[in-house]
């Protein structure tokens, strides 16, 4: 709600202080029909899909080995005890270091999706700039990743443009 007043509010004041035109680009459609990024995202799949996987493994295995040491508890001494609760820790705190180590904020998948997805971004924020700049346009909304826009006329949706000026045709 918060996002739609605010666009409203820069549309307001942009329409109110002089004749300043408009465009609408849809990210979206725009990067579906870049191959690049539909190939450089099933890539990203793929290795998570994989890191998952190895991340489950261990998971798996700190379960086994913790059902294992129930069924073996009452035979066991207090030093064998203690031994297979570490071992059991241990695993759990790979499975959460590996984790972290694909998954986290600065993990592997993030640095990945840098290499792979900024380079494109940056290609399409480019033409749309260059587009702006020779058309003279004050602002240029993504109607994909915004919610606030009801309505968008076709004739000032640039998403063809783009793409045709980056060499893909749609």
């Amino acid at each position: 709600m918060k996002r739609l007043i605010l666009i409203l509010t820069i549309l307001a004041v942009a329409s109110g202080v002089s004749a300043q035109k408009f465009a609408l680009v849809d990210m979206e459609y725009i990067l579906k029909n870049i191959p690049a990024y539909e190939r450089a995202n099933e890539q990203l799949n793929q290795v998570s899909k994989k890191w998952q996987a190895e991340i489950e493994a261990l998971n798996t295995e700190a379960g086994t080995m913790y059902k294992n040491y129930q069924n073996e508890v009452v035979f066991l001494s207090e030093e064998q005890k203690k031994e297979r609760q570490e071992a059991i820790m241990e695993k759990e705190k790979d499975a959460s270091e590996l984790k972290r180590k694909y998954f986290g904020p600065e993990g592997e998948l993030f640095k990945k999706r840098e290499a792979l997805i900024t380079p494109i971004q940056e290609e399409i924020y480019n033409t749309v700039k260059e587009i702006s700049d020779q058309r003279g346009y004050s602002l240029v909304v993504d109607r994909a990743s915004d919610t606030g826009i009801i309505y968008g006329s076709p004739k000032i949706d640039i998403s063809n443009e783009v793409l045709t000026k980056l060499g893909y045709s749609y």
